[in-house]
C-alpha cells in the first residue's frame, strides 16, 4: 500500500518533494533551548574578518567573500572548497557562525576544525566539527572528533567520534559552533553551550602541536550519511556553506610561553562549572546519537580513556 504522501500528492516533483519533507522535519525538531550554561566564552572573543584571519586554500572559484566579510563556499560536481588559518595556533578558542543548506546533502561534509596535516603528514593531530549532510526525512548529524598523531587515513587512524542532533534546525539561520583547546581540554560548543568536553589524560590521547583552523565542503559519499548508504546526488548542486562572525582568539606558535587561551568557564573554575555542565549533561541525554567509548564494535584498547 502507498504511503498517504505519495498517496495523495501523486504528481509532486522530486524538489517540492524535498521542500515538504524539510518542513515536516523542522516541525519535528524540538525548540526547547538547553539549561543555560551560566557562561558563554564566545562573547570573551571579538569577530574578525575572513580576510584578517583566512586564506583560500584550494577551490577558490567557489569559494566568494562578500563586502561583510561573511563566506560562501560551495560543493558542485566539479569542486569543493576548503580554506586555512593564516596562522597556527598552540591553543585558543575557534568558531564562526555557520548556516547549512536544507534538502538533500547527502555525503556532503560541511565543518570546521584544526589540524597540523601538512606540517606532519602521516603523523598529524586533527580536532574536528564536521556536519554530516543527510536525506531531507532527517536531522543532520554535528559530529565533533579528537585523533592524535593519526595517519589521516580512514583505515588506520584511531578516531574518537561523538555525534549529535541538534535542538534547532541548522538550515534556518546562522548558529554559532566553536573549540575551545587549552592545554588541558578540547571543548566543543554550539551557541556557546558545551557538548563535549574532551579532557587530557595523557601525552598520548591530547594534541599538543600547533594547528592551523581549517573549513571546508566537500564529497564524504563514502562514509558522510549513514556509513555511506546514502551519496551526494549532484542533480541538487550546488551544496553551500555559508560562514560569518568568525572569531579566533588563542597562542599562536609564536607567542611567548607566558600566553593563555581564553578561559572556557568562569573565574573560580579550572574546568567546566556546574551550570556548564549540566547544559552539557542536558545536551547528551537528548541529543546524543553516537559515543565511539559505547560502540561495542571498537577495540578500546586502542582508545584507553575510554
Amino acid at each position: 500500500m502507498p504511503s498517504l504522501l505519495s498517496s495523495s500528492l501523486p504528481q509532486m516533483s522530486p524538489l517540492l518533494f524535498s521542500l515538504i519533507f524539510s518542513l515536516m522535519l523542522c516541525a519535528i525538531i524540538a525548540d526547547e533551548p538547553p539549561p543555560s550554561p551560566g557562561y558563554y566564552p564566545g562573547s570573551k572573543v571579538s569577530p574578525v574578518s575572513f580576510d584578517q584571519a583566512y586564506r583560500n586554500l584550494w577551490g577558490p572559484q567557489h569559494q566568494k567573500v562578500d563586502q561583510s566579510g561573511s563566506l560562501t563556499i560551495w560543493l558542485d560536481s566539479y569542486s569543493g572548497s576548503g580554506f586555512k588559518s593564516l596562522r597556527s595556533y598552540r591553543s585558543g578558542y575557534f568558531g564562526a557562525a555557520i548556516k547549512l543548506q536544507s534538502g538533500y546533502t547527502a555525503g556532503v561534509n560541511t565543518n570546521i576544525y584544526l589540524s597540523n596535516n601538512q606540517d606532519y603528514p602521516g603523523d598529524h593531530d586533527e580536532v574536528d566539527i564536521e556536519f554530516l549532510g543527510t536525506t531531507p526525512d532527517k536531522q543532520y548529524v554535528l559530529q565533533t572528533n579528537v585523533f592524535v598523531r593519526g595517519s589521516g587515513d580512514r583505515n588506520n587512524v584511531i578516531g574518537r567520534e561523538i555525534r549529535f542532533h541538534l535542538w534547532f534546525d541548522p538550515t534556518q539561520d546562522f548558529h554559532n559552533y566553536a573549540i575551545l583547546w587549552t592545554p588541558t581540554q578540547i571543548i566543543f560548543l554550539v551557541d556557546d553551550v558545551p557538548i563535549r568536553n574532551y579532557r587530557r589524560k595523557d601525552d598520548e590521547t591530547f594534541p599538543e602541536r600547533a594547528m592551523y583552523v581549517y573549513g571546508s565542503i566537500w564529497d564524504a559519499s563514502p562514509w558522510a550519511t549513514e556509513n555511506g548508504k546514502y551519496k551526494a546526488d549532484y542533480k541538487y548542486e550546488p551544496f553551500i556553506g555559508r560562514y560569518k562572525d568568525f572569531k579566533m582568539k588563542g597562542c599562536s606558535s609564536e607567542s611567548s610561553s607566558s600566553c593563555s587561551p581564553p578561559s572556557a568557564s568562569p573565574p573560580g573554575y579550572n574546568t567546566l562549572s556546574p551550570e556548564q555542565n549540566d547544559a552539557m549533561e542536558w545536551v547528551q541525554n537528548n541529543y546524543l546519537v553516537y559515543d565511539y567509548c559505547r560502540d561495542p564494535t571498537r577495540d578500546h584498547t586502542l582508545t584507553p580513556e575510554c
